[in-house]
C-alpha cells in the first residue's frame, strides 16, 4: 500500500509544476495584445472625448462670463436672456430641474428597486424571463411620446380632470412624474443585476439564522449589492437631469422661480432645445447662454457622481 501511494502520489505532485509552468505563457498570443490595444484605444476615445465637450462648453462659457458676472448668473432670480433688458439669473432654470428630478426620483426609486427585489429574489425564473423584458421595453419607448403623454394624459386628464388640481396647460409635477416612469427600467435593471450577482451563500447563511425572506433582501443582499443600487440611482438621476424632450414638452417654457409642482416651469435641458434653433447670432452674448447653461448642467451631473463615488467606497461592502 506504502509503494501504491508512493507511486501514485508522488510522479503526481512533480508534474503538477511542471504542467502549469509548460501552459500557455512562453506563447505569443496576437489576438490578445490586439484586444488591449482596443480596450486601451476604447478608453483613450473615452477619455478624450470628454475633454472635447468640457473644452467645447467652457470657451464659449468663459466669453459669457466676460459679460456677465458668475454670481449674478449663479444667484439671479430673473432668467430673460432675449428681452430688451435681459436678465442672466439662472435660479429659474435650476429649481425647475430640481423639482423635476425630484419628483422623478419619488416616483423611480421606489418602483425600480420594489421591481428589482421582486426579480431577484421572489419571481420564480420563467416569471422572471416574462416581467424583465417587458419592463425594459418602457426604456425603449421615445421621450417625445413620454412628453406628449405627459402633456396631454397626465396634465389634461389625470391632474386637471380626475383630481381637479388647480393647473395650467404645463406643469412641472406632470413631467417629473412621468420622467419617473421612463427612470424606472434603468434603476430596476441595474440594481437587479446588482442583486442577483451577491453569493448565494449570504442567503442560505441568513436563512440558517433564521431570518425570512423579506429580512434577507432588506438586511443581506441590499447592504451587499449597495454599489450597484447607488450606480443604479446615479444613473437614474442623470437621466433625469438631462432629460429633454418630456420636460421641454410637459413642464413648460416660462422661466420662473418654481415653488410650487403644480406651475409650470423651464429647465435647462428645456431652454437649451427651445433656444437652440438658430435664432441666436452664433457668437453673441444670447448665443453663448446656450454653453453657459451647458456648462453649469455638465459640473451638476459631475458633482453628483463625484459624491456617488465617495458614498459608494464608504458603505461599500466587498465579499
Amino acid at each position: 500500500m506504502t509503494t501504491v501511494t508512493e507511486r501514485t502520489g508522488g510522479p503526481a505532485t512533480s508534474r503538477a509544476p511542471a504542467l502549469a509552468h509548460s501552459s500557455f505563457a512562453g506563447r505569443r498570443r496576437p489576438g490578445e495584445r490586439l484586444i488591449k490595444l482596443g480596450l486601451r484605444v476604447a478608453a483613450g476615445i473615452t477619455v478624450v472625448t470628454t475633454i472635447g465637450i468640457l473644452i467645447a462648453l467652457l470657451v464659449p462659457s468663459l466669453t459669457f462670463f466676460a459679460e456677465v458676472p458668475v454670481f449674478e448668473f449663479l444667484f439671479g432670480t430673473r432668467w430673460a436672456p432675449r428681452f430688451a433688458d435681459a436678465s442672466f439669473g439662472v435660479l429659474p432654470l435650476v429649481t425647475a430641474t430640481l423639482w423635476t428630478t425630484a419628483i422623478a426620483l419619488l416616483v423611480a426609486v421606489p418602483f425600480g428597486l420594489g421591481a428589482a427585489i421582486l426579480l431577484a429574489e421572489y419571481a420564480k425564473p420563467r416569471l422572471r424571463k416574462v416581467l424583465k423584458p417587458l419592463l425594459e421595453i418602457l426604456a425603449g419607448i421615445p421621450t417625445v411620446v413620454y412628453g406628449f403623454f405627459a402633456l396631454q394624459f397626465v396634465q389634461g386628464t389625470v391632474l386637471r380632470d380626475w383630481l381637479q388640481l388647480p393647473t395650467g396647460a404645463f406643469s412641472v409635477l406632470a413631467a417629473g412624474l412621468v420622467m419617473g416612469v421612463m427612470i424606472i427600467p434603468t434603476i430596476a435593471s441595474i440594481a437587479e443585476d446588482a442583486m442577483s450577482a451577491v453569493p448565494t451563500a449570504l442567503r442560505q447563511g441568513s436563512a440558517a439564522l433564521g431570518a425570512n425572506r423579506m429580512q434577507t433582501t432588506l438586511r443581506v443582499v441590499f447592504p451587499a449589492a449597495l454599489s450597484g443600487i447607488v450606480a443604479a440611482v446615479v444613473l437614474g438621476i442623470s437621466r433625469a437631469v438631462g432629460e429633454t424632450m418630456i420636460v421641454a414638452i410637459a413642464a413648460g417654457s416660462q422661466a420662473q422661480l418654481v415653488t410650487d409642482p403644480l406651475k409650470q416651469g423651464q429647465t435647462m435641458t428645456g431652454f437649451i432645445a427651445n433656444a437652440a434653433l438658430g435664432d441666436s447670432r452664433v457668437g453673441s452674448l444670447e448665443y453663448n447662454t446656450l454653453f453657459a447653461v451647458g456648462l453649469l448642467l455638465f459640473l451638476i451631473t459631475l458633482l453628483i457622481n463625484f459624491i456617488s463615488i465617495r458614498f459608494v467606497r464608504r458603505f461599500r461592502e466587498a465579499y
